[in-house]
């Protein structure tokens, strides 16, 4: 079946399967930096233990999809993979430093006689809630603007070499630097895309909550929160649109020169209707399932809004790889790495093709959990029911 695909046509396709496996990622991102809107919902420390154990009992769930997506992204592009997870490496680090204290912090605040105390551990929660979105968007970001790494591909068969790697870091800072990147203002780009995600993951939490938390004062509390964060996402989401929209990007020709290109994520955008249409549908599907609570009054609108997000983070990832684009671009212009040049092998990718039959398998377990989990919106007496309290 995979056999009679083009190499070119494995590639289009494992970037798809890339992106939506992120994107279902992105859009469960909710479950783990809940805690940016808890301080605007509850008033005591019961309506805060209730609103904490509705959301993060979908953790498991969460890490399932993080672990699949890392094993796609090893399988079908080792070379991004290398270059990133293996160079950008301070970035990455830091996020998973910050994650694994807030495992901990779930695990320990309210265990008894814990030695550093339930405030201790929420305060590791906020910073994991204030770096980790950040920093990995900052780190997501780069797709979009550009990263300092070199690519040698004769290193490989280079006797004499210092190091047989295909690629390395040209500044000490290994990922850190979007921070402060000024070219074409990217820096800009980067932290508004940083921004603009880590609202609209605090938008699906609030979504969720009042979808699923059957308590009145939290869920006006929910309702005032909502207004005010939507309207941040949407300022600096356009801010991101516009950045992209309107500079040179990097783009490849039949012979894999790559060049700047006046508009290039502008002329993806108009070049593909399946792309525009993705694109302005999360829109309508994001704002449509916050108006409709807002003045509908329904528990139901959250999966208006967590469909626009799988959508948007779709058709961000077609307009960052395909069209002839560079979807990882490098500081060193013909170092920058494409769906073309960063894959496996024809025949890896028509191996791993078969073993990408499973995901559905993975989704649909995904669903059926969730729908266990789940099932009907949690109240105070649901949490003497739990078998693990948080």
């Amino acid at each position: 079946m995979f056999e009679t695909l083009s190499y070119s046509a494995l590639q289009h396709y494992w970037w798809i399967l890339v992106a939506v496996l992120w994107a279902v990622l992105i859009f469960m991102m909710f479950v783990l930096w809940w805690q940016a809107i808890y301080n605007r919902l509850w008033q005591n420390e019961k309506e805060r233990s209730l609103i904490l154990n509705a959301i993060w009992k979908h953790h498991k769930l969460t890490f399932s999809v993080l672990v699949t997506f890392g094993w796609a992204v090893f399988a079908s592009f080792p070379v991004f993979y290398a270059t990133s997870f293996g160079w950008a490496y301070l970035v990455w680090m830091a996020i998973l430093f910050f994650m694994i204290v807030q495992a901990v912090a779930y695990e320990y605040r309210t265990k008894k006689n814990n030695f550093l105390g339930k405030k201790t551990y929420d305060a590791f929660l906020w910073l994991n809630w204030f770096f980790v979105p950040l920093l990995l968007w900052v780190a997501v970001a780069t797709f979009f603007t550009w990263s300092n790494f070199v690519i040698e591909t004769t290193n490989l068969v280079n006797t004499n070499a210092s190091h047989h790697v295909i690629s390395t870091w040209t500044t000490p800072f290994y990922g850190l630097e979007a921070l402060w990147n000024t070219n074409q203002w990217a820096f800009i780009t980067n932290i508004a895309l940083g921004l603009a995600v880590a609202l609209l993951v605090q938008i699906l939490a609030l979504l969720y909550v009042i979808h699923h938390v059957d308590n009145k004062n939290i869920t006006d509390n929910a309702v005032e929160s909502l207004k005010i964060k939507s309207v941040a996402f949407l300022v600096v989401f356009l801010t991101f649109v516009f950045k992209i929209m309107t500079i040179k990007w990097y783009s490849y020709d039949a012979d894999w020169i790559i060049s700047m290109e006046s508009y290039k994520y502008l002329h993806n955008l108009l070049d593909s209707w399946i792309t525009f249409a993705l694109f302005v549908w999360w829109v309508v599907l994001v704002l449509l399932g916050i108006w409709l609570w807002i003045f509908a009054k329904s528990r139901n609108w959250f999966w208006f809004t967590g469909l626009g997000t799988v959508l948007v983070v779709i058709s961000l990832f077609v307009l960052a790889g395909f069209n002839n684009t560079a979807f990882y671009p490098s500081s060193d212009l013909q170092s920058s790495l494409t769906i073309a040049n960063a894959s496996s092998s024809y025949y890896t990718l028509i191996a791993m093709s078969y073993v990408s039959l499973m995901l559905p398998f993975v989704i649909a377990y995904i669903v059926w959990a969730w729908k266990v989990i789940a099932s009907k919106p949690m109240k105070y007496t649901d949490l003497s029911k739990e078998l693990e309290t948080y």
